[in-house]
């Protein structure tokens, strides 16, 4: 086979094939063995007919040439691919030029290939995520967790803060509806929580027992309700003070700065698992936000939502349950879920144009013994021989598809090395704490901390 490649518009080429006669012969002889198991000749078992026999029973040779080609176009285009190199991305469009009925076969493909697009900026990214370092204030509060299951509610007659309990009378009335109004006495509200509506901590703020707020506020789905509420009491919690004795005594710590410093460590802990894990998802994101969503091709956005749906339906299947079943639970109609699937499939498709052209803005091609050492791994998980593996990527045109995998591996890697993870607040985290491996202590904490957990809670 020889296979040679000619640039077209608009992302397209032109693969023009050429089949040796050995073969076409090999093709031929397949689709007459295939034949021969379904083709019914008096005196002969399906399977034993004789070549000759079988071609004068269908027609002659070039109707037996005809199938050959028919059955096997889908493998010579195949390993045309991986002998041009080139990464299809449309359904081909492929024209016989020549040999169709005898001589050697030539075909052209059109097809549309994967764009290579250029970016920039790539070194100057700035990626938010979870902060991992911990503050004063975050221990306190975890201290304060401990220190609250002991408190004291004590009457004030001050404006009211975050954080008091607040005793009331509310009357809620929906708007627009015939539902019945809603009265609840002496209910127990902490400022702060949110717990009555959007909007009622802002507003509550600064006012005093014996006084009254009125508001309008949601009751969910989108149902707007009036609240009327008769402040009658204001307590603040009083904890304990923070000593050696009420730690010995309420907690598995001996003193006040250990229970402290065990409390910092687990929190930082899980703080910087936090950081770790949002790392990859965020620097990618960043990453393809470089490629602008109208260079993606919408045939690569249309079959990776098709595969999205596809899996949908699988784990469906899997939990015996249907899409329409679904849609019901999740309280979507057929256009949102698609519509759903196809914004992840835009964002999953950027990701992995902008991980290529990273590699090549940064020359991250990968070395052949990067390749055959992925190819091994690869090969190793999946219980087969490297060889095996690396001839079945060659005969169904995955090859440049396993090289792209490598290449994006490194561009990750890169990424990782290079951008600048900051806080929520715009400062630049620390890199070193970003590699520390929390897994084992977490593992060693993780008994400590569900009983701690279960004593807050008790």
């Amino acid at each position: 086979m020889r296979a040679t490649t000619t640039s077209l518009d608009n992302n397209r080429v032109m693969l023009n094939v050429e089949i040796d006669d050995e073969e076409m012969n090999a093709a031929i002889d397949t689709a007459a063995t295939t034949l021969a198991k379904q083709v019914s000749v008096k005196g002969f078992r399906k399977g034993k007919v004789p070549k000759n026999v079988l071609i004068a029973n269908i027609g002659g040779p070039s109707v037996l040439r005809s199938e050959a080609i028919r059955e096997s176009m889908p493998d010579f285009y195949a390993r045309a691919v991986a002998e041009s190199l080139i990464d299809p991305i449309g359904q081909p469009d492929i024209n016989i030029t020549a040999g169709e009925e005898e001589g050697q076969l030539t075909f052209e493909v059109e097809v549309e290939v994967r764009p290579v697009l250029s970016i920039k900026g790539q070194r100057d990214l700035r990626v938010t995520i979870p902060s991992p370092v911990v503050n004063d204030e975050e221990v306190d509060a975890q201290i304060n967790r401990f220190l609250e299951t002991d408190a004291v509610l004590n009457p004030v007659d001050r404006p009211i803060v975050t954080g008091d309990l607040v005793t009331m009378d509310i009357h809620v009335q929906q708007v627009a509806t015939e539902a019945e109004p809603l009265d609840m006495s002496d209910f127990m509200y902490t400022v702060g929580t949110g717990s009555i509506t959007e909007g009622v901590d802002e507003l509550i703020l600064g006012l005093k027992a014996g006084e009254e707020l009125k508001m309008n506020g949601s009751v969910g789905d989108g149902v707007v309700a009036t609240y009327e509420m008769k402040l009658k009491q204001v307590q603040e919690r009083v904890l304990p003070e923070l000593t050696d004795e009420w730690v010995a005594e309420n907690t598995e710590w001996s003193t006040h700065e250990e229970m402290r410093e065990t409390i910092l460590t687990q929190m930082r802990q899980r703080k910087i698992i936090e950081a770790q894990m949002s790392q990859r998802d965020a620097m990618l994101v960043a990453l393809s936000e470089l490629i602008p969503e109208e260079a993606v091709p919408d045939v690569l956005v249309d079959a990776e939502t098709n595969e999205r749906l596809h899996d949908l339906g699988h784990r469906l299947s899997e939990q015996k349950l249907n899409l329409e079943t679904f849609l019901q639970v999740t309280n979507q109609s057929p256009d949102d879920l698609l519509a759903t699937l196809r914004n992840d499939a835009v964002r999953a498709v950027r990701v992995d144009l902008a991980l290529r052209a990273l590699v090549v803005a940064e020359k991250l091609e990968p070395t052949q013994d990067e390749i055959d050492e992925e190819l091994n791994s690869t090969a190793a998980s999946m219980d087969v021989t490297a060889d095996l593996l690396r001839t079945n990527l060659h005969d169904t045109g995955r090859v440049i598809s396993f090289n792209a995998e490598v290449a994006k591996m490194k561009a990750s890697k890169w990424l990782s090395d290079n951008v600048t993870f900051v806080d929520p607040s715009g400062v630049a985290i620390d890199p070193a704490m970003l590699r520390v491996d929390q897994s084992q202590e977490m593992a060693d904490e993780s008994d400590d901390s569900s009983e701690q957990d279960e004593q807050v809670d008790a």
